[in-house]
């Protein structure tokens, strides 16, 4: 017998409060471990500078708005309904920015979602860049789960410059981050609370999508051209966990975090449904979902697949398929896809 969903509801709003109670103000200064590295905070950050839409929009989300100096590198728009809290903050890019620019903004605090923004062979920055001149750093957990790509993953023709994920990712590694900038900011009892409303959706998620073998999903973020390989979500990585909370599987079965592969390869891969990424920054042709569907339902080969014949095409936020809090919003929308796919 299935449990009344007020009943559920109600345990859910009953977490929250207790998580919300039990939040404890942050006492300074405070060191956390991050990364495999002690951090200390020796006040409340007042101007952060976050690199990285995760970044942002969890302390966007956090409501701290009004201690963000800046932020960079945003591959889509904010959520909308933080648009407003958003505009109050400068962007510095939407691309990668440069370590003059960052430090421009005079910050006393800075997280990074990405190796690439903040890391050993970061052509943005490195940790010690900023801790020598004394301002603290934090890099997103996920990002530091990667391990280093020395050769094809699982022996596969997908190859990846930016490592392996050997276990699948999960949101767990989100709420940590959510969990570490809270007590960074001394807002525990605002991140007890986020934290337990993305569990509860993901939970209802989870139990909405039963698992089955049959289901394989292929998540294109983007390509320079259809002649190109295509830039594809690993198996892994965000776009398998998505797969696995929506009851399937990446039909990419490659342990590369961001694989490459040729459309022959994609053809063999004959996932049940396409995910075409929307990718807002303005690079390549094909960062948008409309000119992916069409190449999609043109090409000679690849429109005589049974995903794209059958309509399986759905359309998905590129920043979902980053380690992110962006992954679960990803997974709502195209839940919603898929409750109007004739799946067999």
């Amino acid at each position: 017998m299935s449990t009344p969903k007020v009943a559920i509801l109600g345990g859910v709003a009953l977490s929250l409060l207790c998580s919300v109670a039990l939040a404890e103000q942050t006492t300074y200064p405070l060191t956390i471990e991050n990364c495999g590295q002690q951090v200390t905070i020796e006040r409340a950050p007042e101007r952060a500078v976050a690199l990285g839409q995760n970044s942002a929009e969890i302390l966007l989300l956090l409501g701290l708005e009004d201690r963000m100096a800046a932020t960079a590198f945003w591959p889509n728009s904010v959520l909308p309904e933080l648009a407003p809290a958003n505009d109050t903050v400068e962007v510095i890019t939407v691309e990668f920015p440069t370590l003059e620019s960052v430090l421009a903004q005079q910050p006393d605090f800075v997280p990074a979602m990405l190796v690439t923004l903040m890391g050993p062979d970061s052509k943005v920055a490195k940790r010690e860049d900023f801790e020598t001149l004394g301002i603290p750093t934090y890099l997103s957990p996920s990002a530091c789960t990667t391990e280093a790509d020395s050769q094809n993953a699982n022996g596969s023709a997908a190859t990846s410059v930016y490592g392996v994920r050997k276990d699948l990712w999960s949101m767990d590694l989100v709420y940590k981050e959510i969990e570490d900038m809270a007590r960074i900011f001394d807002v525990a009892d605002r991140g007890a609370a986020l934290i337990e409303d993305f569990k509860a959706r993901e939970a209802a998620l989870r139990e909405e999508f039963t698992e089955r073998d049959d289901l394989t999903f292929l998540f294109w973020f983007s390509s320079p051209s259809p002649a190109d390989d295509a830039y594809l979500g690993g198996g892994n990585g965000p776009s398998g966990y998505i797969a696995d909370l929506l009851g399937g599987s990446n039909a990419v079965k490659t342990e590369a975090e961001w694989p490459t592969l040729g459309w022959e390869g994609i053809m063999a891969a004959d996932p049940t449904v396409f995910v075409a990424a929307q990718v807002d920054r303005n690079r390549w042709d094909l960062d948008t979902a409309e000119n992916k569907i069409a190449f999609l339902t043109s090409d000679p080969a690849v429109s005589q697949l049974d995903a794209v014949k059958a309509g399986h095409i759905a359309v998905m936020s590129g920043a979902a398929m980053n380690p992110s809090i962006r992954t679960l919003y990803g997974a709502e929308q195209l839940a919603e896809q898929l409750r109007s796919f004739d799946l067999p």
